[in-house]
């Protein structure tokens, strides 16, 4: 029987349905309004997060003609905060984007006063916004009345998956996932559990949260009404942690990167924890059979993004396939490097405040070149992660990177990667690896394929990168790209 598979993304819903075999059947997106109602302000409808899911849902089963689902499978942006009201079901805010910063002089404050040192032992997180917790303050702090509902137990939180399952269910289950619970900086990753002490430093009462379960489990059962009968719900997680599933990350030493807007590494650490030395988040992959995995996970703020600069900021291209065929015609004596820290640097370098430059310019410096720097500041900045990574964990030596996301189909850009990193990278034959992996998580609940083990091997390469640069010259252009980025968070401190 067949697997539907949500994703639930921050500018788009999507629904696929998967053959018991994972073989993509019939797929269904829908797009929805984003809003900003101040400078920093990410904020979307609860209600277009609920439609565009069941619509989407809908038109994938009626395209694939599967009139009888075995299970559902959630995958979700994350971080995203709803707060709503348990008798309507409705939202009594905007949903507060994972984008979003309104919350920064809380964390700012809470740093000051030297909260962040607990915060990241028990949660892995670093103090920011971007994290649900001080989002959900936020919120019960805004609402006329919020703080007296939630006192009296009429309010429930959840990252978007929760939302879902709760529409989902008509209310009958308030429920999340391992790898969800550990991006709201309220979860002890460690005991597997929600923080008394965490819930008290942001001021969220324990009761609105929602039960935590394995990625694989019983979320409970649709309404009758959306599909034509009850389907279970059998796999939760987030979509980073979803695309390392769908990548077959399941060993130690296994990274993936995932390249859309921004880019997400993890690497898979098993069951340790690694507390990370160099700005790292520490989170949780997957649970499974009540057994978490650990990751280190690295974000890169501009990838796909600076191409995007390239065609509707600059015009230097008309579509963005075309860059790679640009940048080849650069004059390689020439050495440009561009930072786009067009909304700060990522990790490891967490330097938020931070802004764009590029350096190396000459008057024979074109569209060519820029174009180059461009491709190339997405794996300079894959190597600042990995580097990363692998002081943090010894036991990764020589990796090779499971690539996917929109920019991998260019094989000139991940050629460049390949020779920056110094290591190979592969291409999975199939690049839905989000969506699949909610997919794989429902299936192996629901029995249809076996274990982690029988996914890796089943797991397919498409194409392998293999690095062609010499060392020496690797290491002396890192070396360029290192002082580049040192020189703009310098310049960001003289501002």
């Amino acid at each position: 029987m067949p697997i539907l598979a949500l994703d639930q993304g921050t500018t788009s819903s999507r629904a696929v349905v998967f053959s018991d075999d994972l073989v993509p059947l019939a797929s269904a997106q829908h797009e929805f309004p984003q809003h900003f109602p101040h400078s920093g302000w990410v904020e979307h409808d609860p209600e277009d997060l609920w439609s565009s899911t069941a619509a989407t849902a809908r038109a994938a089963i009626e395209k694939a003609g599967a009139p009888s689902i075995a299970a559902i499978g959630i995958t979700n942006q994350r971080e995203t905060t709803v707060v709503w009201d348990r008798r309507t079901g409705r939202a009594i805010h905007n949903a507060i984007v994972w984008q979003d910063r309104r919350t920064a002089d809380t964390c700012a404050r809470l740093k000051e006063a030297g909260h962040e040192p607990a915060v990241t032992e028990a949660t892995g997180l670093l103090l920011d916004p971007y994290f649900s917790a001080t989002k959900v303050a936020w919120i019960l702090d805004h609402v006329d009345g919020a703080r007296e509902a939630a006192a009296q137990g009429h309010l429930a939180f959840g990252t978007v998956d929760s939302f879902l399952v709760w529409r989902l269910t008509n209310g009958r289950a308030h429920v999340t996932d391992a790898t969800n619970a550990s991006r709201t900086m309220l979860y002890d990753i460690r005991r597997g559990a929600w923080s008394d002490e965490l819930c008290a430093l942001f001021d969220v009462p324990r009761a609105m949260l929602p039960e935590v379960r394995d990625s694989a489990a019983d979320f409970g059962m649709t309404r009758a009404d959306l599909f034509g009968r009850e389907i279970p719900i059998l796999g939760i997680a987030g979509d980073q942690q979803a695309a390392t599933v769908g990548q077959a990350c399941f060993r130690p030493g296994m990274i993936k990167a995932t390249y859309g807007t921004g880019c997400f590494a993890l690497l898979n650490t098993g069951d340790t924890a690694v507390q990370s030395r160099n700005r790292l988040l520490t989170t949780i992959a997957y649970q499974l059979d009540g057994k978490p995995t650990y990751a280190l996970e690295g974000s890169i703020f501009v990838a796909g993004a600076v191409v995007q600069w390239l065609r509707d900021g600059l015009r230097l291209i008309r579509s963005a396939p075309e860059v790679a065929g640009l940048a080849a015609r650069a004059d390689h004596s020439q050495q440009v490097i561009m930072v786009p820290a067009f909304t700060g640097l990522g990790a490891p370098w967490w330097e938020p405040e931070a802004r764009g430059a590029v350096f190396g310019l000459t008057r024979a410096t074109g569209p060519a070149e820029l174009a180059r720097a461009a491709l190339e500041s997405v794996g300079f900045q894959t190597r600042d992660l990995t580097d990363a990574m692998r002081r943090d964990w010894p036991g990764l030596s020589e990796s090779v990177l499971r690539v996917d996301g929109g920019m991998t189909a260019s094989d000139p850009a991940m050629q460049a990667l390949a020779d920056i990193l110094g290591a190979p990278v592969d291409r999975p034959t199939d690049p839905e690896t989000t969506v699949r992996g909610a997919a794989w998580l429902a299936a192996w609940r629901a029995g249809l394929t076996d274990g982690p083990e029988t996914a890796l091997t089943e797991w397919k390469r498409e194409a392998r990168f293999e690095p062609h640069l010499d060392p020496a010259t690797r290491e002396a252009r890192h070396a360029r790209w290192t002082r580049a980025v040192r020189a703009v968070i310098s310049m960001h401190g003289e501002a």
